[in-house]
């Protein structure tokens, strides 16, 4: 099947199996940010913004994205550099490999509200897994992040 898709800004025509994932479809091209940790919805390794809002993209059909703005990680560098120093000075970066997925998620939330309260932070990422940390350390990151914020 064809698909016309828009990333990050560009749109993508390709040839696609009816079955595949906007996740595997993300990665086949090359956004290696979108990460497969579970493949059943539950890690949010694979978080995307679809049309803004954070979605999970290993349980939606690439097809059903067609017509809508996918968004990951590799369009939002500066913002995602400057909210990761928050959580690697938290020492919430050990293998980094659900970082990504906090990321955006976490840059969704701050787009829509500067300043949320500790437990909309919560809210926000509790679709979020992380195996080293103990979660601790990203919520301290991200207060601090929107505290230093709020002072600007």
């Amino acid at each position: 099947m064809k698909i016309e898709l828009k990333v990050n800004g560009n749109v993508l025509v390709r040839d696609i199996d009816a079955d595949m994932t906007l996740q595997k479809f993300l990665r086949k091209e090359g956004f290696y940010s979108v990460k497969c940790g579970c493949e059943t919805s539950n890690c949010g390794a694979c978080t995307v913004l679809l049309d803004g809002e954070p979605v999970l993209s290993c349980s939606i059909l690439a097809l059903r994205a067609q017509g809508h703005e996918v968004t990951t990680l590799e369009a939002m560098r500066i913002e995602a550099e400057e909210i990761g120093g928050y959580i690697a000075d938290e020492g919430a970066d050990q293998c980094g490999f659900c970082n990504p997925g906090y990321m955006v998620s976490a840059i969704a939330l701050f787009r829509k509200n500067p300043n949320p309260t500790d437990e909309e932070i919560k809210l926000a990422l509790a679709g979020n897994l992380c195996r080293c940390t103990g979660y601790e350390g990203q919520m301290r990151g991200f207060i601090k992040y929107r505290d230093a914020r709020a002072k600007q």
